[in-house]
């Protein structure tokens, strides 16, 4: 039966066949539809990345884990009589810190290594000084406290003691002294309302009469501690100087006060802090419940991986429908000027392909580094889908086509990775120019007509397979 209702056989059979415009719909709707397999590979790089990170905690506590240290500070007990037979006395612990603090700091790092993964650890040799006034001490005193000067300690504290390398010292007067567990307390908390509790174990040795109403004196402590990721020192005098430097080339200044110099190289850094009295927010001295915020005031220092594989490939998930759409519009473009129908099966596997290069991409990164993982990914993604052109629209031309379009994209998913702070503009810029491009090959095309597979429209060339 050659006519339905009036309609040429023809004119039925061309129908079967949908507009160029609506496969563009399709297309564009395939490329959404790839986003899901993505979330997958997004939900992988997570799990990979927890278990970096399970590694990085585990390693740490063998070696200490982030250490912050409080320089010597003089902890002198007191007592508040009872009022009445019917109330107990008070106790408590009344710190006073030193008039001027100065410290330096040595740290020397190394990587270790468990499996796939790799962790910053260090060893800082520290020396923090400490001039002390107690002229006007106690000032701050609770009413009818009553301080035991003969009990008096001489404190630093430290995170995590168990990064401990070899005995705290003291030195003062020319005697040196070992710091033991303090007597006066076993702990010190010293975060501010609102903030995360910073425990302090605290380290401790008597000073022999020294420290009395009025006295002057200065005092020097010693510690060689190991640690991970970060080393920070608390601003532990009214003015407090420090000088911190060390071996490894990717430093992040951070806590309460970034340094006032700085020196990075290749081969190590040296900065140097200098926070006044009047800066620090915090009281010369007072009972210790009452001395808070300090932890505000940490010169910290964090041993920076600046080659992450796993925030640098999940940076480049987020491109995903961006480049999915700039590779699908690139075989419709092929497609329209040749003549040849594209099966929407072909756009789906061209789509997984640029899935599964994310897996190589993660797996490749973990073991080599990002950059050498997306050259090697990459490389062999451009060729598979370059190859597949040629294939799809049996000429070689096309093929050579597409190794130079997908070159060129990749290339500016590579610069779009690395130009951080001018991405949005280079990608902008980019897609901006992949649609003016799309618009201008695709200026001639009839978006309401049908293609028949092997018919070509006039002015395109079909390129027969080559044998």
């Amino acid at each position: 039966m050659s006519e339905i209702s009036g309609l040429p056989g023809e004119l039925l059979a061309k129908m079967r066949f949908r507009s160029m415009g609506l496969k563009l719909i399709v297309v564009c709707g395939l490329a959404l539809v790839m986003i899901i397999p993505a979330l997958f590979v997004w939900l992988l790089i997570d799990d990979r990345s927890k278990r970096a990170t399970d590694v990085v905690n585990e390693i740490s506590e063998y070696v200490g884990g982030q250490q912050t240290f409080l320089g010597p500070t003089l902890a002198i007990p007191y007592t508040i009589p009872a009022l009445s037979p019917t109330d107990a006395a008070k106790h408590g612990i009344y710190l006073v810190f030193p008039s001027r603090a100065t410290g330096t700091v040595k740290v020397a790092t190394e990587e270790r290594h468990r499996s796939l993964f790799k962790v910053p650890v260090f060893r800082a040799d520290a020396e923090l000084g400490a001039s002390f006034d107690l002229s006007g001490v106690p000032a701050t005193a609770p009413p009818g406290a009553e301080l035991q000067w003969d009990q008096a300690e001489m404190v630093v504290g430290v995170s995590d003691a168990r990064g401990a390398m070899a005995d705290a010292t003291l030195t003062t007067g020319g005697k040196t002294l070992t710091l033991l567990p303090a007597a006066v307390a076993q702990n010190l908390s010293v975060g501010g309302e609102g903030s995360p509790v910073l425990k302090l174990t605290l380290l401790g040795t008597k000073l022999d009469g020294l420290a009395q109403p009025n006295a002057k004196f200065d005092v020097a402590a010693v510690l060689r501690f190991s640690g991970a990721q970060r080393i920070a020192v608390l601003a532990y005098g009214k003015t407090t100087q420090l000088r911190v430097e060390g071996d490894w080339p990717n430093p992040g200044f951070d806590g309460g006060f970034l340094p006032v110099k700085r020196n990075v190289t290749k081969s190590g850094f040296e900065a140097q802090w200098s926070v006044p009295f009047i800066a620090r927010g915090v009281r010369a001295e007072g009972p210790a419940e009452s001395v808070t915020g300090l932890d505000a005031t940490a010169l910290g220092v964090s041993l920076i991986e600046v080659a992450d594989p796993y925030q640098s490939v999940t940076r480049s998930l987020k491109y995903v429908p961006l480049f999915l759409g700039l590779i699908f519009i690139a075989y419709f473009i092929f497609e329209v000027t040749t003549g040849r129908r594209v099966h929407p099966a072909q756009y789906v596997l061209v789509g997984i392909a640029q899935i599964i290069l994310y897996l190589l991409l993660l797996s490749l990164a973990e073991r080599i580094g990002f950059d050498i993982g997306f050259l090697l990914a990459g490389t062999a993604t451009v060729i598979l889908l370059a190859t597949n052109a040629g294939w799809i629209f049996a000429s070689r031309a096309y093929g050579f086509r597409a190794l130079a379009t997908f070159s060129l994209l990749y290339t500016l998913i590579f610069l779009l990775l690395r130009l951080e702070d001018n991405a949005l503009l280079v990608g902008a810029v980019a897609s901006f120019v992949a649609v003016a491009a799309a618009m201008y090959f695709t200026r001639g095309i009839d978006w309401y007509s049908s293609l028949a597979p092997g018919e070509s429209r006039p002015g395109a060339t079909l390129v027969g397979p080559r044998t």
